[in-house]
């Protein structure tokens, strides 16, 4: 009779030892919850409290009452239409471009020189450590003069502040599937390399490549110093300049900016959500 109740004492200080563990694990898990709500609402009143502010302020009058008048005022300032198609013009050369480049250069150290990675990240890494001013100097001194003489020689300098971000988007997309796989099997069935690139590669990176171009997007329509110091009035030179004779309109117009910007990467995730959801119920039913 010793060995069963002996038996018995030691199963129950397991099942204690287990359920202490876990209310042990659930207590640490609550602490961790409530740290990382605790972060994120600080982080949320840091970016969100500025916008509120310029809203605010874009929403006021002189006297201090609510109205719309200086965003109904935006198409009817002097030089916002002007200044506002010369960025859409650049934002679509700047993106065109970044990605005729980076794309297959991208796929292409990914498949044939992957240990290369790290160096190639580390080299699309250094406009982001070199000052704006410094690189429009250098190019000012350098370009010749039929690129001077238009307002595209600004669209060649944002590919080179765009290629961190664009880069980026796309590495991450391409490490979310299996490249050299698909790659193989594309060639195995006698697909050439750009079949392969158009058919097989780019349908996978759809997600990567809007990411990438909204970025691009944001970094043109946000870019001051190269386009104040090559003297071509973008949208944000039109911000400033303004800002010293209607600041309301200067304020609501960097207001839209940026909501328009977070507007599109939102679609963006919610698109990825649709599609990683849809792709979850392929593979339940299968």
């Amino acid at each position: 009779m010793v060995v069963p109740v002996v038996a018995a004492d030691t199963a129950l200080r397991r099942d204690g030892d287990t359920s202490a563990g876990g209310r042990s694990a659930s207590l640490s898990w609550r602490r961790i919850r409530a740290w990382r709500g605790i972060v994120l609402g600080l982080t949320g009143i840091f970016f969100l409290l500025p916008l509120y502010a310029a809203l605010r302020f874009a929403l006021e009058n002189n006297l201090g009452h609510l109205t719309l008048a200086a965003f109904s005022a935006i198409p009817h300032t002097t030089g916002f239409i002007p200044a506002f198609l010369l960025s859409v013009r650049l934002a679509a050369v700047t993106m065109a471009i970044t990605m005729a480049l980076i794309v297959p250069t991208t796929i292409y150290v990914h498949v044939k020189y992957p240990k290369l990675l790290v160096a190639f990240d580390a080299i699309t890494f250094l406009p982001v450590g070199i000052p704006p001013i410094v690189l429009i100097i250098g190019v000012l001194q350098s370009a010749p003069f039929v690129l001077k003489s238009t307002p595209y020689l600004l669209a060649l300098e944002y590919v080179i502040l765009a290629m961190p971000f664009a880069y980026r988007s796309l590495d991450a997309g391409l490490r979310a599937i299996e490249l050299k796989t698909l790659v193989d099997a594309s060639r195995s069935l006698g697909g050439s390399w750009l079949a392969t690139l158009w058919r097989v590669i780019v349908p996978n990176l759809r997600s990567a490549f809007l990411s990438a171009m909204i970025l691009t997007l944001a970094l043109v329509f946000g870019e001051f110093t190269m386009a104040s110091l090559d003297l071509y009035t973008t949208l944000p030179v039109w911000v400033v300049n303004t800002d010293s004779i209607t600041a309301h309109v200067s304020v609501a117009v960097s207001f839209l900016s940026l909501a328009l910007t977070w507007v599109l990467l939102l679609a963006l995730s919610s698109v990825d959500r649709r599609r990683f959801a849809r792709r979850a119920l392929i593979v339940e039913g299968t």
